[in-house]
């Protein structure tokens, strides 16, 4: 059987791809970067001698879900686990980032995982067991100042996970949500963040221990996963504080560099 995953040439998305060879699931690794894309899929094949393929895809462009479909469907890929991992944060005020750039996010961290879901259901229905893991973070549990947009994208992520978990039940699709915080990854120079990366970084879980607890709860059926006690203890906190403390606290964090 097949695992399917989005971003999964580096980062969290690469490290899940190894905890699921480690389990002898041949791997599609979808990312932009064609060359990363080999360099990880030579990596782990030759480490776990699992098939892995590749699809060269730039999640941010429109029909970009459906022509993965096509590769699947023509090549007829069994898939019995679809990691929803591709996304990116943009860092800065709303109204002064470009706004076709905060459009292409929307597009990655939430309407291309929509179509995603959406397209390989019926794929997915097709084993006795199936599971779908969509990334979230730790900010989908507050407003963040300066990261206004990417927060509110995985808040979607997150509610939309709770709830069609629910729904799938009945398809024996078990659907959960993984919500990372800080992680040694790329994300900080990819949204902007060099003044805070090294701030960021005395506070960051390493990619491969987040992987490990992602796929653990995966197989468990966790609604939501949330690792690192600090990651989860900050999410809990948040039921018990006023929100406008919550958010001024990280208004204080975040715009703190910002011009």
């Amino acid at each position: 059987m097949f695992a399917l995953i989005t971003g999964g040439s580096k980062g969290i998305g690469k490290e899940i791809a190894l905890e699921l060879a480690k389990r002898k699931y041949n791997l599609l690794l979808v990312a932009r970067s064609e060359s990363e894309l080999a360099s990880t899929a030579k990596e782990i094949s030759e480490r776990y001698e699992v098939n892995v393929f590749t699809f060269p895809c730039d999640l941010s462009e429109k029909g970009a879900a459906r022509k993965l479909l096509e590769w699947v469907e023509s090549n007829k890929y069994p898939i019995e686990i679809l990691i929803n991992n591709a996304g990116y944060g943009i860092w800065g005020y709303f109204e002064k980032l470009s706004l076709e750039e905060q459009m292409k996010m929307l597009q990655v961290n939430n309407a291309a995982l929509v179509e995603l879901t959406y397209l390989f259901v019926p794929i997915l229905s097709n084993s006795n067991k199936s599971y779908i893991l969509n990334v979230a973070s730790t900010a989908a549990y507050q407003a963040v100042p300066a990261l206004s947009l990417y927060a509110a994208s995985k808040a979607f992520v997150l509610l939309f996970t709770r709830g069609l978990r629910h729904e799938l039940k009945r398809k024996n699709i078990s659907v959960s949500c993984l919500s990372p915080g800080a992680t040694s990854t790329n994300f900080t120079n990819r949204a902007g963040m060099q003044a805070m990366e090294a701030l960021a970084e005395k506070f960051s879980m390493k990619a491969d221990a987040v992987a490990k607890i992602a796929v653990q709860g995966l197989f468990k059926g966790k609604a939501e996963i949330i690792p690192g006690f600090s990651n989860w203890f900050s999410v809990k906190a948040i039921d018990f504080l006023p929100k406008s403390l919550i958010e001024n606290i990280a208004a204080s964090l975040y715009t703190k560099h910002l011009k």
